[in-house]
Order: C-alpha cells, then structure tokens, then sequence
C-alpha cells in the first residue's frame, strides 16, 4: 500500500499564489509518476499536471504558464506552484501516485490522496 497525502491549501485572493505539497508513503524510484488532479464544485475531476520520474512534465491548457510542478528532493514531495490564481481554479486538489512494475508489491493500481481544498476569491 502507498499512502498519499496532499497539503497546502486554503483561501487566496484572485491574483494570489499558493503552493501545494503531495508526500507519497512509496520509494520515488518505485513510482513511474505523480499527478495533480483539482474537482471544482459540481464538475469532473480533471487532470491539472505531471511529473514523470525521468523529469517530464505536461499541464493542462488552463494552467499552463501559470502552474509549475516539480520535485523537493529534501521534503521528499512533488509541489505544484500555483501563480495568478483564478476564482475558476477552485476546486479540491488531489495527487495521484503511479507505481512502476519494477515495485511488483505496489504495481498493478494508483494510489490517490485525500485531497486538499482551493478556494480562490474574486
């Protein structure tokens, strides 16, 4: 099992930035990739950013150029940087680990964390 635990939001003025932090229980080499997922109220869940462990990253055409993510090696977490935030990115903010089939004892499923709520005011 791998936990996955998100962290980092709250409530940010439009215009503002906020910095979210996910912390995987599993090894990072075990995990292929980490992926930020957001839920705005009443929609789907869609796909915000990854990272993949070779240092790959894609982002969806609404954050692109406002959101970064990327790995703290000392934390040991991949952060998702958030800037000029809009009242559209609220939502709640979930991270997805992906295992590697080389962790046959993880391999096989993801692993999604609780996530964590943004709320941007206008």
């Amino acid at each position: 099992q791998v936990q996955v635990a998100e962290s980092g939001g709250g409530l940010v003025q439009a215009g503002g930035s906020l910095r979210l932090s996910c912390a995987a229980s599993a090894d990072a080499r075990c995990l292929s990739a980490m992926t930020w997922y957001r839920q705005p109220p009443g929609k789907e869940r869609e796909m915000v950013a990854v990272l993949t462990s070779g240092g790959s990253t894609d982002y969806a055409g609404s954050v692109k150029g406002r959101f970064t993510v990327s790995r703290d090696n000392v934390k040991n977490t991949v952060d998702l940087q958030m800037y000029s935030l809009k009242p559209e990115d609220t939502a709640v903010y979930y991270c997805k680990a992906s295992p590697t089939p080389y962790c046959p004892s993880i391999w096989g499923r993801d692993y999604w964390g609780k996530g964590t709520l943004v709320n941007v005011s206008s």
